[in-house]
């Protein structure tokens, strides 16, 4: 007997569900589509910000103007030319690591045309929040040796003191080995970008 009352409210039971499974994909497609578009408007609003604070004085549109350029990690960095009254001024550079401590950091690297370091900024990382803040102040700092502002990649050995075998000449985070390496790996990366575009364009 009680296999027969199952047996005639299983379609019922499989009736529900299904049901429910169709109304909540739908409600979670619906609101993947009302919120695509203002968060990628964020992201878009947050990379020229980021533009406009690291890269060189420019009155052109590096983001319609933007390059994709493979790496010799096999990754792509964005490059966003900064050109100032027809002659280049330097560029924007977004590349990103995936040996961080935690994963991926991503960093916009300014660059002046001779190829110093202008500015930076952490774009999005995977580490500890308290970490995260230390990257965008520790590589500034002109304590030491940490500050890579006004360095050039090509002069200055990109690596934390820490990695003798490659002459590194910058200072890590204080515990935080590994972040360090990730971050100036970006920045390495950035500025062979750099130097790519530069060299094609006969800058």
């Amino acid at each position: 007997m009680k296999t027969r009352k199952l047996s005639s409210t299983l379609p019922h039971m499989l009736l529900s569900l299904g049901l429910v499974s169709v109304i909540s994909a739908a409600l979670l497609g619906g609101m993947y589509l009302i919120t695509k578009e203002p968060i990628a408007r964020i992201e878009r609003e947050s990379r020229i910000e980021a533009i406009r604070k690291v890269a060189p004085d420019f009155d052109n549109d590096p983001q319609a103007e933007a390059m994709k350029i493979p790496t010799a990690s096999g990754d792509t960095c964005t490059l966003y030319p900064a050109m100032l009254g027809g002659r280049f001024n330097g560029a924007a550079v977004s590349c990103r690591s995936m040996d961080g401590f935690a994963g991926e950091i991503t960093v916009m690297a300014g660059f002046n045309a001779d190829g110093s370091v202008r500015d930076y900024e952490v774009l999005s990382h995977a580490e500890t929040p308290g970490l995260g803040s230390k990257m965008q102040l520790w590589f500034r700092d002109p304590k030491g040796a940490r500050s890579v502002i006004g360095k050039n990649p090509a002069t200055t050995s990109f690596y934390v003191t820490k990695d003798k075998g490659a002459g590194g000449q910058i200072d890590g985070i204080t515990a935080a080995t590994i972040s360090s390496r990730a971050f100036l790996g970006a920045l390495r990366e950035a500025f062979s970008a750099y130097t790519e575009y530069k060299d094609s364009k006969g800058f």
